[in-house]
């Protein structure tokens, strides 16, 4: 048996309550009852797609199509009937792939049945036809009518969600395939009135609209600041926008993939290792042009990893199509409006990539390259995003996916990148690139939070700041990178107030490691040296003794004056790896005390360092608190990993015995382990809940050993 314990067995607490929590619904609230009133028909509840979507393997935007159809009310008895409307349609019609078969003898047995699958076509060159292959029902060379290619282009490049009547008959000749097409329809909308969006939206205010955009992602607007809000929106910009070039790096479990995977019929979320030139540009050989030129979005998932092998001429290509919104086919240049995004997991935190290499520093080795980073509009800090939680999902009302996928895709042919120049102007120095960037991320957002074009000075100031910082990111490690760059004063300047400089949030953070030397580029006269600030050096609650004491402590019960910063902190100083032996990781109270432990180590030491700390503790016998366990201890695992400590969680070998080993050559062995305090309330106006020496402890002992390092 494993010595590991497989945190990813816990059940999400959501999973965990889905069957109840769709039964009761929060009360409507006054946001939700406006966007009833002025997007009648085109907004549904986001919390019915969880109440229907059952065991389908199905993007959302097909779940919301069905329910914009049938739910899409206020009242709650339509709502419900429209509900087990859908959930008929999916029952009858919606194909498992584990029971194809049985669908298969519906087809044969009825003569002609209606599913919904995902279909992709390829063109038989040989017969001249084109043949349709079903995802999910497994059958291929189905004959599909010109006519029906032309008018949904999509089905030739990586395929599309479609309501299809599937006939039957056989043939005695068995090179005929008995499965024919007898209708197709995209699941997708095929009208919607822009002008009518555009007086609807005027009816909102900013802060209004903005939750409704978070709504209709499936996100409670109430869980997420001004600032989280907006990043979520960026990853709709190129959705909105022709030709944006996005990347965002970040711990796993942030939502990076969802948007492309789930939001709209017109993007194309690939894994990176998965992706050739002929599928992604043009396939020489037969002259048939790929993904870019189909698909509004094309998002690379799992694009981060250093050993990942890539494709150099894929990379040229990419590199010239990124910046020229072109490829070649043979002799033949062609143009294509996709946009490229590129999301992948960090495996350290922000300060370490500034002190040992760069935010870029994950990506495959091609891809580590001035060259093609440049061409990159906008950096999200996907370090700033909250993991996904249950709490965090809405209930609230947003707009049918597939509506708002049309919105978006129909002011790909507007340009609002100019509208901030009435106030501002950008530094002289900025590059034509840099500008690009700032241009097309200030267009975006303009077109999603501003379509009407009502926006204020200081509306307009916010995105243009925002936009400035995501290419400033870029750029400021593309300097790392490259010392050839010319570094640039990103800022603007206010036709009334002069000039303002913009600065990313980690480089505020973090001035000494992000600039490692080189001078502040922001319109100021240039520092010999940066200084470090509070955030940026390592903090020492107390001075470490140059002997630590050696041999056994006892402790009275109801002593205060104990914590674990006097207590234990002293002896974990300065090492980067700590094993923690407690088979009692089980309570929630259990779990602080280990959290206060592990900010102890965090906030002693530089937030450049990671420490590897191993825990071996035991799991509950009952289900069901096992389940909670572990997802307490996932929860652990992944906010430290958020301050540069890496927790890793083993199975305790046995016994009741509680210690700690450092690889400095401490043992420290717990009689109490972590839970030396007696319980109390706790709440927020309890000075115990603030500091631990203001709490009453149990009787205990601590022995210190000093071992051979």
């Amino acid at each position: 048996m494993s010595d590991e314990i497989d945190l990813t067995a816990a059940l999400p607490l959501a999973q965990a309550v889905d069957g109840e929590a769709t039964q009761e619904t929060a009360p409507e609230s006054e946001l939700d009852r406006k966007i009833n009133e002025h997007f009648a028909g085109a907004v549904v509840r986001k919390d019915l797609v969880k109440a229907v979507k059952g065991n389908a393997i199905v993007p959302s935007y097909v779940l919301e199509f069905l329910l914009g159809q049938y739910a899409a009310s206020d009242d709650e008895a339509t709502i419900q009937a429209g509900i087990d409307k859908v959930r008929g349609i999916l029952a009858q019609h919606y194909v498992h792939r584990n029971e194809s078969e049985l669908v298969k003898s519906k087809i044969r047995e009825k003569g002609r049945f209606r599913i919904i699958d995902k279909v992709s076509v390829t063109l038989n060159e040989k017969d001249d036809v084109y043949q349709a292959s079903f995802a999910n029902l497994g059958i291929s060379g189905v004959i599909v009518e010109a006519s029906t290619v032309n008018a949904n282009q999509k089905l030739l490049v990586g395929g599309v969600w479609c309501l299809c009547d599937i006939e039957y008959f056989h043939n005695e000749d068995a090179r005929v395939v008995p499965w024919i097409l007898g209708s197709l329809k995209p699941i997708q909308m095929s009208n919607f009135d822009y002008q009518g969006y555009l007086e609807s939206r005027a009816k909102f205010t900013t802060d209004e609209w903005i939750d409704l955009l978070i709504q209709s992602i499936g996100f409670n607007p109430e869980m997420f600041g001004r600032r989280a809000k907006l990043l979520q929106l960026i990853r709709l910009i190129p959705f909105v926008e022709r030709n944006y070039n996005l990347v965002e790096l970040g711990p796993k479990g942030t939502g990076k993939s969802h948007i492309y995977s789930e939001f709209s019929p017109h993007g194309m979320l690939i894994s990176g290792g998965e992706v050739t030139v002929p599928k992604l540009f043009v396939n020489n050989a037969n002259g048939r042009i790929g993904l870019v030129g189909y698909w509004d979005v094309v998002a690379f998932d799992e694009f981060a990893g250093k050993k990942k092998r890539t494709d150099k001429a894929l990379v040229d290509i990419m590199k010239n199509y990124m910046a020229n919104k072109s490829f070649s086919r043979g002799v033949e240049t062609l143009g294509a409006e996709a946009s490229m995004v590129f999301v992948g997991n960090t495996s350290h935190t922000v300060p370490y990539m500034l002190k040992h290499s760069d935010l870029f520093d994950e990506l495959p080795e091609s891809y580590h390259d001035s060259a093609f980073l440049d061409r990159l509009h906008f950096y999200i800090p996907g370090w700033e995003v909250d993991t996904i939680r249950s709490e965090m999902f809405s209930d609230g009302y947003g707009f049918v996916v597939d509506y708002i996928a049309e919105v978006l895709k129909s002011m790909r042919n507007l340009d609002y990148s100019d509208r901030y120049q009435r106030y501002f102007t950008l530094g002289s120095d900025i590059s034509t690139r840099d500008r690009d960037g700032i241009h097309k991320t200030f267009s975006g957002l303009m077109k999603l939070l501003y379509p009407h074009e009502q926006a204020t000075h200081k509306e307009i100031e916010e995105i243009l700041r925002f936009a400035i910082e995501g290419r400033k990111r870029v750029k400021d490690q593309i300097l790392r990178i490259d010392d050839t760059m010319v570094d640039v004063k990103f800022g603007y300047n206010s036709l009334t107030a002069g000039w303002t400089a913009v600065t990313t949030l980690e480089e505020d953070e973090y001035p000494s490691h992000y600039y490692r030397g080189r001078a502040v580029a922001t319109g100021a006269e240039p520092a010999a040296e940066i200084p470090a600030t509070a955030t940026d050096r390592p903090i020492s609650p107390a001075p470490v003794p140059a002997e630590l004491f050696q041999g056994q402590r006892d402790f009275v019960e109801n002593q205060r004056g104990v914590s674990y910063e006097n207590l234990l902190l002293p002896y974990l100083q300065g090492a980067t790896g700590i094993e923690f032996h407690d088979p009692y990781i089980r309570q929630p109270h259990q779990g602080r005390n280990l959290v206060e432990l592990l900010a102890l180590i965090a906030a002693a030491k530089d937030p450049a360092d990671e420490v590897a700390f191993k825990l071996f503790t035991l799991l509950e016998d009952d289900t069901e608190y096992q389940q909670r366990q572990l997802q307490m201890l996932s929860q652990i695992v992944n906010g430290a990993a958020q301050q540069g400590i890496k927790v890793d969680v083993g199975k305790d070998p046995g016994g009741h015995d509680r210690w700690i080993r450092t690889d400095t050559g401490w043992r420290i062995n717990l009689g109490r382990g972590l839970d030396i305090f007696q319980k109390s309330d706790g709440g927020w106006f309890d000075f115990g809940t603030t500091r631990q020496e203001f709490r009453q402890v149990k009787a205990f002992g601590v022995t210190y050993i000093r071992e051979s390092v």
